[in-house]
């Protein structure tokens, strides 16, 4: 088992020190743009809840080795590198917490569950994976309610390259040249299917794997950053004082331009099913 030492030495820990968690690790359960950037930045900037990231965003191997600083070895078998992957990124995102926060995204969970079938075949289930991989294992999903709005945002972000940015202004993350946002209907609705989709799917493995995860929308994370951050830290057993003081360093996207598109294409979709079906 990975880290099975590591393991062991933290349930050593909480025995002798009653009250700390039982939890050894966490992973949000998401898609883009429903706030996980936010809440990954905040829950790292509490000090007790590990630097959550995606440490196994692409559906490569050699993506995710890359992304932690090490060197792929294609000498040794798959195995042997899958385990050296996710200790590195244990370490990386539990620092000296004592807590594993990780970050998957929809698109690319399924790849992620082929390797961690490959790091441990003789387990039954996904969930028995999780907990062999990191320990015991709390689950958040995170999902967005208002889908046309995700979806804009989502657009927007692929055409102007800005996906995130700091309260400040200053560009957190860009990845393609500046350009101007131009409504496309049908890349927005295209959008809403697939993040309907994506919903659909984590709602499906959940249900597959007995898993009754603790929900957080958007919307809620949003509106109230302090409180959100309070409940997940609270449903992992660790103080949730420590949120106290914890502001956002990520700032909103959406302007004017989200909001004309939201009311576009809402009219449009409204004109589209009061129309009458010409191949009736």
């Amino acid at each position: 088992m990975i880290y099975n030492d590591q393991h062991a030495l933290r349930i050593g820990n909480k025995l002798s020190c009653p009250g700390m968690t039982t939890y050894n690790a966490y992973v949000i359960c998401t898609s883009p743009r429903s706030g996980s950037t936010l809440l990954c930045k905040l829950l790292a900037r509490t000090g007790i809840a590990g630097k959550p990231e995606s440490y196994f965003h692409r559906p490569s191997i050699s993506a995710w080795c890359n992304g932690l600083g090490l060197e792929p070895d294609h000498a040794c078998q798959e195995r042997e590198q899958l385990a050296m992957v996710f200790r590195a990124a244990i370490a990386k995102g539990s620092l000296d917490t004592g807590m594993f926060g990780l970050r998957l995204q929809r698109h690319s969970f399924d790849f992620f569950l082929q390797k961690l079938a490959v790091l441990y075949p003789g387990l039954a289930s996904d969930e028995e994976r999780f907990h062999a991989a990191f320990g015991r294992t709390a689950f958040i999903y995170l999902k967005r309610d208002r889908k046309i709005e995700q979806a804009v945002s989502y657009v927007k972000a692929e055409q102007t390259g800005l996906w995130h940015k700091a309260p400040d202004g200053r560009e957190l993350e860009r990845l393609a040249p500046p350009s101007q946002p131009v409504f496309d209907a049908n890349r927005i609705r295209a959008s809403v299917d697939q993040f309907t989709a994506y919903d659909r799917d984590w709602q499906c493995w959940f249900k597959t794997e007995n898993i009754t995860p603790l929900c957080l929308t958007y919307e809620l994370l949003a509106g109230n950053p302090s409180a959100a951050l309070q409940s997940i830290l609270s449903h992992l057993e660790l103080d949730p004082a420590a949120a106290d003081g914890v502001r956002p360093d990520v700032a909103k996207l959406a302007d004017s331009v989200n909001l004309s598109w939201v009311e576009q294409f809402t009219a449009e979709q409204d004109r589209a099913d009061i129309l009458p079906d010409d191949n009736v």
